[in-house]
């Protein structure tokens, strides 16, 4: 009879054990489901938040509305007039496109308003402010070949962004206008720069080309210099 209930007993721990063991992999299992499905949210979360990125990117290049007269920027060409808002019919399809005259270069631009996304209207009087405070700074001297420095100045040029073009007329500037002391494709790209943003100041402060090249060269320190021309 002893034997029989010691056998009973042992019978009994055996299945608590099993009883543990089978609740343990039933949580495991649990919690692997839970991982997996927060796993699915998040991809199904990063799915949906795709599209929202998407159209915060499309939003800069919708249309702005500029009217006849106003002065833009076209970044190749400079500072230009809009003189007329005109409609064409090119293969069957009407498009209406800005006509802007760039005096400085005697050209005229035919821009469509639906692929404007080159031009910017013209900078603010604090911009301009920041302009003159730029050329005020001491150049930067760069010990690169050139070739290189001259690549990247032409393409500040041609960015149509103001700041880099105070940036380029500031580190160009040798406060003469000794032809020896600038080569001559680096006073090219000095002149370059410096009409582009002296055509800009003339738009903004509505001043003549006189005035605005007394308060550049004033800035640059080439006062003097136009004094002893004088």
């Amino acid at each position: 009879m002893l034997k029989k209930k010691k056998v009973k007993k042992v019978k009994k721990v055996k299945k608590v054990k099993k009883l543990k063991k089978n609740k343990n992999l039933k949580q495991i299992d649990k919690s692997k489901n839970i991982l997996k499905n927060g796993e699915k949210k998040n991809v199904a979360l990063g799915a949906d938040e795709k599209p929202e990125i998407k159209k915060v990117k499309k939003q800069p290049t919708e249309k702005r509305i500029y009217n006849l007269k106003d002065y833009v920027v076209y970044p190749k060409h400079g500072v230009g007039k809009i003189t007329g808002i005109e409609k064409a019919n090119i293969g069957e399809i009407d498009i209406q496109f800005y006509k802007i005259l760039v005096e400085k270069e005697k050209l005229t631009l035919t821009v469509p308003i639906n692929q404007q996304s080159k031009l910017r209207p013209i900078a603010t009087i604090n911009q301009i402010n920041k302009c003159v405070s730029i050329l005020k700074t001491k150049p930067k001297i760069k010990r690169t070949m050139w070739s290189r420095r001259a690549q990247e100045y032409d393409q500040k040029i041609n960015s149509g962004k103001i700041y880099d073009l105070a940036e380029v007329v500031k580190d160009l500037n040798k406060n003469t206008d000794i032809i020896a002391d600038q080569s001559y494709s680096e006073r090219q790209l000095f002149e370059k720069a410096y009409e582009r943003l002296k055509s800009e100041f003339e738009a903004v402060l509505k001043v003549s080309p006189e005035e605005v090249q007394k308060k550049m060269d004033k800035a640059l320190g080439r006062v003097k210099i136009s004094e002893e021309i004088q």
